[in-house]
């Protein structure tokens, strides 16, 4: 893998925690959320004006997508409403592979080999450690239960998605589409603000759009990059997110506990690196 492709990875993964960053510290998430998901919809506009149609075989599957992906805007909300950036966002990032190998075995009798249940492990030590003292008090017990709801979205998405762009016969048709089809997410939250809306700061509006924006930009970087490096690699090393956001949190965000949230966040990726480099 070049210097190159890794720095894009590396940018994917720092420009996916910013945008979260952005949800968490927002007043009204509900609106934020929305908003990202608007921010997505535009680009999205333009592209499936010059794109082709993704093959019929696939529009289920965004279907089924864009229904999921609004169940995760709803626990991403919930669980930041409840927990720090620096301990839900690894855990919902974290599990997600973990989930989808465990899928794999359970539901499709794949054998897992010993890298992916090592992974598996340390990905689970991780979650553990970064939220020790609540599993000992009780207290954030809310945000960890959120925050697994969160990856169990994003694990079901991420399944729908690989189907479903197998069949679509454009991976870019299908990842416009299913950008755009966050206008009934956007809408959604718009409903439920629809009072507020009008008294929305220009900058609120700006911040929102620009994080969906951000948003589409890192998963674009991802698409590219998967196009001159192995998938698991690329996978793996984009969820370095998880340090990332842990830094953020600490020194932007100033949440506590450097030392121990650091430590299961490199836990979880090193995990997250054996799962996605063992299917490489």
């Amino acid at each position: 893998m070049s210097p190159i492709i890794i720095a894009i990875i590396l940018s994917a993964a720092l420009l996916h925690a910013v945008w979260n960053a952005i949800v968490k510290t927002a007043a009204d998430r509900t609106t934020m959320l929305g908003l990202v998901a608007l921010g997505q919809v535009l680009p999205a506009m333009v592209m499936i004006v010059v794109l082709p149609l993704p093959n019929m075989q696939s529009m289920p599957y965004i279907a089924i997508s864009t229904v999921v992906h609004w169940g995760y805007y709803y626990f991403l909300g919930r669980a930041y409403a409840h927990g720090d950036l620096g301990v839900v966002y690894p855990i919902a990032r974290g599990v997600v592979p973990a989930l989808v190998s465990l899928w794999a075995f359970l539901l499709l009798n794949e054998v897992l080999p010993a890298p992916v249940w090592g992974g598996i492990a340390l990905i689970v030590t991780g979650i553990i450690l970064s939220n020790w003292r609540a599993l000992r008090s009780g207290v954030g017990a809310t945000a960890l239960v959120l925050s697994l709801c969160t990856g169990m979205c994003i694990s079901v998405y991420s399944v729908v998605d690989g189907i479903g762009v197998r069949l679509s016969g454009d991976t870019l048709s299908y990842w416009a589409w299913g950008a755009f089809l966050h206008l009934f997410i956007a809408g959604f939250a718009g409903w439920k603000r629809r009072d507020v809306l009008a008294q929305l700061p220009v900058r609120v509006w700006a911040i929102g759009l620009t994080g969906g924006i951000v948003s589409m930009i890192a998963y674009g970087l991802v698409l590219y990059a998967k196009n001159f490096a192995p998938l698991g690699a690329v996978s793996a090393l984009r969820e370095t997110s998880v340090i990332f956001a842990t830094l953020i949190g600490y020194f932007l965000l100033k949440e506590g506990n450097l030392a121990r949230r650091l430590t299961a966040a490199v836990l979880m990726a090193v995990g997250i690196a054996l799962i996605g480099l063992s299917a490489a």
